[in-house]
């Protein structure tokens, strides 16, 4: 298989990403303009989320396409767009429930807690706005979809060309990862290393990038339920 090398797969992941976030930006903008003073006031506004959502990963995920089909591969081995196996799949569910209630304990014994400012405002003023279903759908579908075809697909592709070089590869990529997810505190971030490790594990020995963006829909399914139980029962 031909793989791009360690510096054009960075950079091709890098344009794939910044004409995914400028394209949604300039398109929100263009979309909200009236409402730009509360736009720029509440950046965890449930629409704007929504949209920025919808908007750039679908971008993101057709330059990764066209970098794979540049490369003269085949697009599907490329990106690992394989079904995994029973085994891997019963296993990465369960290594997934217990760093989801580990993680949980920790925040819930440190006194920290378990939902997070731009969960409950990006949900509470997507149900006022009646955007509450493309919330949903972008967030445990949309996202996981772009996030794994760039992190686990693409940049997985081209940096862990061996087993040796694996596990740096996905150090590398899980700090990238969870260096995006700036909405979050530190412990939220740290989380989502964690489980950007836990990711490239999964696709390191399953070779299934679709196994990955199942296990990042529910990692993402989990966060919704745990917002929707802190609106509803404990606020």
């Amino acid at each position: 298989m031909r793989i791009w090398g360690y510096w054009a797969t960075l950079g091709w992941g890098l344009l794939a990403f910044l004409v995914g976030q400028f394209a949604a930006l300039a398109l929100l903008l263009w979309l909200r303009i009236g409402d730009l003073n509360s736009l720029l006031a509440t950046p965890f506004d449930g629409a704007s989320v929504t949209l920025f959502i919808v908007i750039a990963n679908p971008i993101m995920i057709a330059v990764i396409a066209l970098a794979a089909w540049l490369s003269g591969s085949p697009q599907a081995d490329y990106l690992a767009l394989r079904l995994p196996r029973a085994r891997s799949l019963k296993v990465g569910v369960l290594w997934l429930v217990g760093l989801i209630a580990i993680g949980d304990g920790l925040l819930y014994l440190s006194g920290r807690a378990l939902v997070s400012p731009f969960q409950l405002q990006s949900y509470t003023t997507a149900a006022a706005e009646g955007w509450l279903p493309a919330l949903l759908a972008g967030a445990i579908i949309v996202a996981p979809a772009g996030e794994e075809i760039l992190f686990r697909g693409f940049l997985f592709r081209g940096w862990a060309r061996s087993d040796r070089s694996a596990w740096p590869a996905i150090v590398a990529i899980s700090v990238l990862w969870a260096a995006l997810h700036v909405q979050y505190d530190w412990a939220g971030i740290l989380q989502i290393f964690v489980i950007g490790l836990f990711l490239g594990w999964i696709r390191w020995r399953s070779g299934s990038t679709p196994l990955t963006f199942l296990l990042h829909a529910l990692f993402n399914l989990e966060g919704m339920l745990e917002t929707v139980l802190q609106v509803r029962f404990f606020s």
